[in-house]
């Protein structure tokens, strides 16, 4: 919520930290960042997309990670998903994909 309310030309917010985005893949060539853009217009969000992570053992740690943040009271954090990870270790290919919504 740093920089939402400021952007009125259409813009992409990209590589959010991992700590912002649990279900995002780590970015190829960047550390501590994911592979997830944003668009905004007129502050409004209109697209969220992301390469999906697909490591069972990275998901694990941030769900893990979130857990902890859940006990110090964030209301956006994501419970651990002991199901989706032992699916995770099944495999998932390479996965991408968007979310486009209007409020």
């Amino acid at each position: 919520h740093f920089i939402e309310d400021t952007i009125v030309s259409p813009a992409f917010v990209t590589e959010h930290p991992e700590v912002m985005s649990p279900l995002a893949k780590y970015h190829r060539s960047k550390s501590e960042v994911t592979e997830r853009f944003e668009l905004f217009v007129a502050g409004k969000e209109l697209a969220n997309a992301y390469t999906e992570l697909n490591n069972p053992k990275v998901q694990r740690e941030r769900f893990l990670a979130q857990s902890i943040d859940i006990d110090a009271g964030d209301d956006e954090a994501m419970e651990y998903d002991k199901d989706f990870c032992t699916a995770l270790e099944y495999a998932l290919p390479p996965t991408g994909g968007w979310g486009l919504g209007i409020d």
